[in-house]
C-alpha cells in the first residue's frame, strides 16, 4: 500500500493523455454557493487570472489599493498554470470600491465588483467547475465514454493528490524528520504544508485499506457519515436506521480520519480498523499529536456533478464537471488516463 500512489478503482488507465500543454486546456471557475448581499463594508472582485499565484494577486491587490495584505481575503489557492476564476475580498470599511481599472494588470482581469456584509474565508465556496482539454489521447471514444460513466455512476476513492505530497514524496519525509525534532521548521506557513501532508498521507492510507478490503463503498458497523458537499456529521450516537441506503442512494457517504488527538469517532468494526491501519505508521500518529490537531472527517468518495465529455478531435478530449471545494481533479482523472505533465496542484 502506497498512500501517495494508492490503488485505482477501475484497474489500469486507458493509457496516457497531455496534461496542460497549454494554460487555456485547464480552466476552473470557483462556485461561491451564495449571492453577495450588493451592500457591505466587503468588496467582493470576481477576477479571471492567467497564469498568476492567488497570494501574488493578493498581495497585488493590496499594493495597488495601499491597505495591508490581510485585508485581502479569498475562497481558495487556484492553480497558477491555467485560466481560473475566483473571488477576492477587499475589507474597505466606510470607502468606496476601486475600479476594475485600479485592479487590473497583465495576467489579471476584473469581471466584476459588489460588495458583501460578510468576508470571505478559506473554503467558504460551494465547490470548483472544471474544463480539462486532454491531448494526445490514444484511446477511443466508446473506451472514454465507458470509463466516464463508471466514474459518474460509482464515484472515484476521494485522494489526496500526490501534489500535496510534494516532489517524489519529500513533504512527507520532511515532516517526519520535523516531528521526530531531527530538524526545526520555524517557518509558519512551511509547518502547515507538512502538517497537511502528514494528515492527507494516512486519511490516504485509509481508502486504500478499505478498497483492498472492498469495503470503500459498503457500510460496516460504526461508521461515521458525511456529506460531500457539507462539513457537518452523523456520528453512531445520531442515527436514524437508513444509513445504509442512502449511502447506496449517494446521498450521504462514508468518511475516513483527518488524524488528531482525541478519540476516533467511529465505533465498533471502523474504529478498530483505522487503529489498525494508523499503527502501521506510528511515527505519524506520534508526531501529528504534538500539534494539538483534533480528529476529524472527511468523505472518501468523490463523484463529479455537472459533467460533460466531447472530442475537440480524434486525439483531443474535453471534460467539464463541477467538484466540492478541498477536493482534486486529478485525483477524479487518475481512473480515466496516465496524467503526462500533471506536476501542478489541481
Amino acid at each position: 500500500m502506497n498512500p501517495i500512489n494508492p490503488p485505482r478503482l477501475f484497474g489500469p488507465s486507458l493509457g496516457s493523455a497531455r496534461f496542460k500543454s497549454r494554460l487555456d486546456d485547464f480552466v476552473v471557475e470557483e462556485i461561491l454557493g451564495f449571492e453577495p448581499t450588493g451592500e457591505g463594508e466587503h468588496c467582493l472582485v470576481w477576477v479571471e487570472k492567467v497564469d498568476r499565484n492567488t497570494n501574488d494577486v493578493a498581495a497585488e491587490f493590496a499594493k495597488k489599493l495601499g491597505i495591508r495584505k490581510r485585508l485581502v481575503n479569498h475562497c481558495g489557492l487556484k492553480d497558477r498554470h491555467g485560466v481560473t476564476r475566483q473571488w477576492f475580498n477587499l475589507h474597505l470599511p466606510g470607502k468606496p470600491s476601486p475600479s476594475a481599472a485600479e485592479l487590473d494588470y497583465e495576467g489579471v482581469r476584473v469581471l466584476s465588483i459588489t460588495r458583501n456584509l460578510r468576508t470571505l474565508r478559506r473554503g467558504c465556496h460551494k465547490g470548483n467547475r472544471f474544463t480539462i482539454r486532454l491531448r494526445n489521447c490514444m484511446f477511443s471514444a466508446n473506451e472514454a465514454a465507458n470509463r466516464w460513466q463508471m466514474i459518474i455512476d460509482r464515484g472515484v476513492p476521494n485522494y489526496f493528490g500526490p501534489q500535496r505530497f510534494g516532489r517524489d514524496g519529500g513533504n512527507i519525509e520532511h515532516a517526519m524528520r520535523m516531528m521526530s525534532g531531527e530538524i526545526q521548521v520555524r517557518d509558519r506557513a512551511l509547518r502547515g504544508i507538512l502538517i497537511s501532508a502528514a494528515r492527507s498521507f494516512l486519511f490516504n492510507a485509509f481508502i486504500a485499506k478499505r478498497l483492498e478490503l472492498e469495503t470503500w463503498d459498503r457500510p460496516m458497523d460504526g461508521e461515521v457519515f458525511g456529506f460531500s458537499d457539507k462539513r457537518s456529521l452523523v456520528i453512531p450516537d445520531n442515527l436514524r436506521g437508513d444509513e445504509f441506503e442512502r449511502v447506496r442512494q449517494g446521498t450521504l457517504e462514508l468518511t475516513a480520519p483527518l488524524w488528531g488527538t482525541g478519540e476516533l469517532l467511529s465505533r465498533g468494526q471502523v474504529k478498530a480498523f483505522e487503529e489498525t491501519v494508523a499503527a502501521c505508521f506510528p511515527e505519524l500518529v506520534t508526531g501529528l499529536a504534538q500539534f494539538n490537531l483534533q480528529q476529524e472527517r472527511r468523505v472518501i468518495r468523490l463523484k463529479p456533478e455537472s459533467s460533460q465529455l466531447t472530442w475537440e478531435d480524434d486525439q483531443t478530449l474535453v471534460l467539464q464537471f463541477d467538484l466540492p471545494t478541498g477536493t482534486y481533479a486529478t485525483t477524479l482523472l487518475r481512473e480515466l488516463v496516465d496524467l503526462d505533465g500533471a506536476a501542478h496542484e489541481a
